[in-house]
């Protein structure tokens, strides 16, 4: 059974992503940060869409916030980036794969583009309960696209367990940090985790879940503590 919301307020987070703040009368969202929803909608053609969209808030309370990234062609995006404050939806309970397991455990979290938006959440929740040292790295294509920044920063400022790198895919003049891909700076960004004994949380493109839960693998993280939506290594194969 789906839920409907009305979207109470939009915000533009980066050139191609914003932010919908979604309201339910009679209806608190429980769920574990880094869970997602699905939205529910019919196209010009009157079939019926739907699509996974992670909630970006905390759970219990009566709104969550979904941060969407609009692709030219792409049907739900396009049609999301379209509402407007008092257009209502229909969404599914939130639920998913992804979530933080245990918060005495050091904590590996990679992610490349959208594929912050489960992440975010979980390390705002382990900065906040975590026990052990935890280390976020994040890829993106340029600095205006990196959601979340300066909370993340924040959050790095803050607690002196959590370790932030980003990674750009292109260079830039003012980019001090990293360039190229997250792949490639797992094994020297990790030092300060023990990877034998962590979680690792991944999310980002298919080839990207892929290759990145081989390389921890190969780097000593347990297979079985090497957390995913599930779904990538099909789709990295097709």
């Amino acid at each position: 059974m789906t839920i409907t919301v009305t979207v109470a307020d939009v915000h533009q987070m980066t050139p191609d992503v914003k932010q919908f703040r979604l309201v339910a009368d009679d209806h608190t969202f429980e769920f574990r940060p880094g869970q997602h929803t699905h939205i529910h909608f019919q196209d010009d053609d009157g079939e019926e869409v739907e699509r996974p969209y992670t909630a970006i808030t905390q759970p219990g309370t009566g709104q969550i916030c979904l941060a969407i990234k609009r692709y030219d062609d792409g049907t739900a995006s396009v049609w999301m980036h379209d509402r407007s404050p008092g257009d209502e939806i229909e969404i599914d309970p939130v639920d998913g794969n992804l979530y933080v397991r245990e918060t005495a455990r050091d904590a590996v979290f990679a992610a490349t583009g959208t594929g912050i938006t489960p992440i975010f959440p979980m390390v705002k929740q382990y900065a906040r309960e975590g026990e052990g040292q935890a280390h976020l790295v994040f890829g993106e294509r340029d600095q205006d696209h990196l959601i979340f920044r300066e909370s993340l920063d924040q959050l790095r400022a803050e607690n002196e367990n959590l370790a932030v790198d980003y990674v750009l895919s292109r260079a830039e003049e003012d980019w001090p940090g990293r360039t190229g891909h997250v792949q490639d700076h797992l094994p020297d960004a990790l030092d300060a985790v023990d990877l034998d004994a962590a979680d690792c949380y991944v999310c980002g493109v298919p080839q990207m879940v892929v290759e990145t839960a081989d390389l921890l693998e190969d780097e000593g993280a347990d297979e079985e503590r090497i957390f995913t939506e599930g779904w990538e290594a099909d789709a990295a194969e097709e």
